[in-house]
């Protein structure tokens, strides 16, 4: 079968290198390479994970003592701030 691949320069280059070392043609040394990168086994997936690198956010002001910020409390201090922009 006839395909058209886009394939780096570099690598072309290698395949051609290797099929003139070996006295071949470059479309059996590239099947050969396909072949066995597809004959490796598979790594086991793994879930990605991504880290999200939030902003630090240094308060000068401590006269509030520190508290934790729930879902609720947090929900509650937008839709107040939502309200006093809405006036």
């Amino acid at each position: 079968m006839k395909t058209t691949l886009d394939l780096p320069n570099a690598l072309v280059r290698a395949m051609k290198l290797r099929a003139v070392h070996e006295g071949r043609k470059l479309k059996d040394v590239a099947a050969e390479t396909i072949r066995r990168g597809l004959a490796q086994p598979e790594p086991p997936s793994k879930p990605i994970r991504h880290r999200v690198k939030l902003p630090l956010i240094q308060c000068r002001h401590t006269a509030a003592p520190a508290t934790e910020l729930t879902a609720d409390k947090v929900s509650g201090i937008l839709l107040k701030q939502e309200a006093q922009w809405l006036q």
